[in-house]
């Protein structure tokens, strides 16, 4: 029993020695010192890197990428986007679209006339291509820039303004395709038609970005039938009049030119895959990324 009070005293007693008034081994003034060396030595630290952040601030602007040499050519996307890009939907019943339907909904509601009033951030750029529109530098030298409007009803049968369902309740789905943002980026239109697909010739044209969907299969090609594109003046691509981007300090009301796609005679139970690209001298494509100046999406019409 006498063994076991000592053991018991003596960790009490390294905890607080009321003699030596000492807690944990050390008095009051060591660990004052302790703290104050370690207080010291991180607030040093921790100024170091304050300081070392303040200066690549100064390095940087906040209008403009300092780097852009390794940005990669832009992406293309379209609404709507699911998980897998897998489009699935009965087209007499509408839950199996309402999601669909839903982000559309959603997408287009900045491009709508009564968010595009204001003449003081918003500009009339024409309805047919022309070349691009340079505002400036990328500074707030110059003040903020005004951007392009785009009209909704320019998207035609996808626009939701005369079909609230966009097309998925007859069956022919609509897609809305858009070039991601790149601060200062300006597409450069095809000099020629060698790498476009004969079908697409029509679309090719001075101050426009064209696009083309089609089967990624060859034996789909029957299954995918006639693919509609509306946008500016029909013309099936992306004028340039709204190039370049200047960020979003600059530009926070930009609207990005869109183009619809509609598949009107998708056949019914067969599973499709379609790619979409976009043709320029200056959009290139990569296997391993299938969003870089295309994507893929699949789309099965179901029947009940």
């Amino acid at each position: 029993m006498s063994r076991e009070k000592e053991s018991d005293g003596g960790w009490k007693k390294f905890i607080w020695d009321s003699e030596k008034k000492e807690f944990l081994g050390r008095t009051g003034s060591s660990w004052l010192k302790i703290l104050a060396f370690y207080v010291v030595f991180y607030g040093f630290l921790a100024g170091i890197f304050i300081g070392t952040i303040q200066v690549l601030l100064l390095t940087t602007s906040s209008y403009k990428p300092t780097y852009q040499d390794r940005v990669a050519p832009p992406g293309l996307s379209h609404t709507p986007k699911t998980l897998k890009a897998e489009i699935e939907f009965t087209h007499d019943d509408p839950k199996t679209y309402e999601e669909y339907i839903n982000a559309m909904d959603k997408f287009l509601l900045k491009y709508n006339q009564e968010n595009q009033k204001d003449s003081l951030l918003f500009d009339d750029c024409g309805s047919a291509p022309t070349p691009p529109i340079m505002r400036g530098s990328l500074d707030q030298s110059d003040g903020g820039k005004r951007v392009c409007r785009f009209h909704r009803e320019w998207l035609g049968n996808c626009s939701g303004l005369h079909d609230r369902t966009y097309g998925y309740s007859e069956g022919k789905p609509c897609f809305i395709v858009k070039i991601n943002r790149i601060v200062s980026y300006l597409p450069q239109p095809p000099q020629t038609n060698d790498s476009i697909p004969p079908e697409a010739h029509e679309r090719v044209q001075p101050n426009l970005i064209p696009i083309h969907c089609a089967a990624k299969k060859e034996e789909d090609k029957d299954k995918l039938g006639q693919v509609n594109y509306f946008g500016m003046n029909n013309t099936g691509g992306f004028p340039l009049q709204y190039y370049p981007y200047y960020g979003k300090l600059l530009q926070p009301q930009y609207l990005q030119p869109l183009v619809a796609v509609q598949f009107t005679n998708l056949t019914v139970g067969s599973e499709l895959r379609i790619e979409c690209k976009a043709y320029g001298e200056n959009i290139k494509y990569n296997d391993k990324d299938r969003y870089q100046g295309r994507f893929e999406v699949k789309i099965l019409v179901k029947v009940r």
